[in-house]
């Protein structure tokens, strides 16, 4: 599976950027600097603002210049899905070994690919891509922050395959 850096400590930061606002002011709102994100979070500050840049660019957070400054959340955490965030920092899920081409999913003759083919478990790949975006569409920072993201799962039994859990 391909979901990089770029996405995962994006989650991460906007995670932190709404408990840090959140304690630091009951209402929401109060700007939080991304210092002390990269601080908690161990991330690079120059690579938070890249990050940042386009998050903001994407509408995912507001800014605020000057002393006191920083970035804030502008809605409600329930309406932000983890897909805005990774989406708004150009990641693309990818769990095809294809390398990508126009459509995520489709055949390519990226690198991963067979001889210019798609290879015999690509659908299967393609699908479980599927099923991630689509998980990331339904779940919100807030139901993150909440620690309730688990999805209408009761039909599925857990299997471990070595050191992976499936579920």
């Amino acid at each position: 599976m391909h979901l990089s850096t770029r996405g995962r400590y994006a989650i991460m930061a906007m995670l932190d950027l709404a408990a840090l606002s959140a304690a630091a002011s009951p209402l929401g709102g109060k700007p939080v600097t991304l210092a002390q994100i990269a601080e908690r979070q161990h991330i690079s500050l120059s690579y938070l603002e890249q990050l940042f840049a386009k998050l903001r660019k994407a509408g995912v957070v507001d800014s605020l210049r000057g002393p006191g400054g920083g970035y804030t959340i502008p809605k409600p955490l329930n309406l932000i899905m983890l897909a805005d965030i990774v989406s708004a920092v150009d990641e693309i899920v990818d769990v095809t070994r294809c390398g990508m081409g126009d459509d995520p999913h489709g055949p390519s003759t990226g690198n991963g690919c067979v001889m210019g083919r798609k290879c015999n478990a690509h659908d299967l790949w393609s699908a479980l891509g599927t099923h991630i975006e689509s998980f990331l569409r339904r779940v919100s920072l807030k139901m993150v922050m909440d620690n309730d993201f688990e999805l209408e799962q009761q039909a599925i039994v857990p299997v471990t395959f070595q050191s992976i859990r499936i579920i």
